[in-house]
């Protein structure tokens, strides 16, 4: 497990993006220019968050193994073991998956 050596500072998150679909619902394949960017995640590793104004600890408002939104640009490639991560900041996730 990589991310657990690697722990995001202040209010940032570590998320791993799920798979692109290779394959429509309809079973055609499509090939890598075709296919759209994806921008939900799995969270994968959290900050401790940050300090506010008035010194209080304000905390991440995700947790470890939920599914996010993410936005169509930003956030900072991280390879850790051979594999892609991405780091977003807190408040640039756009919300929540919930079952």
């Amino acid at each position: 497990m990589a991310f657990r050596k690697f722990l995001p500072m202040f209010d940032r998150v570590l998320v791993e993006r799920v798979a692109a679909e290779t394959v429509t619902r309809g079973g055609i394949m499509l090939p890598e220019k075709s296919q759209a960017k994806v921008l939900q995640a799995t969270v994968v590793a959290v900050g401790p968050g940050s300090v506010n104004q008035k010194g209080d600890m304000q905390p991440v408002s995700v947790k470890v193994g939920e599914k996010v939104l993410l936005p169509e640009y930003g956030g900072t490639k991280v390879i850790l073991e051979d594999k892609d991560y991405f780091l977003f900041r807190d408040a640039d996730i756009l919300g929540k998956y919930v079952d």
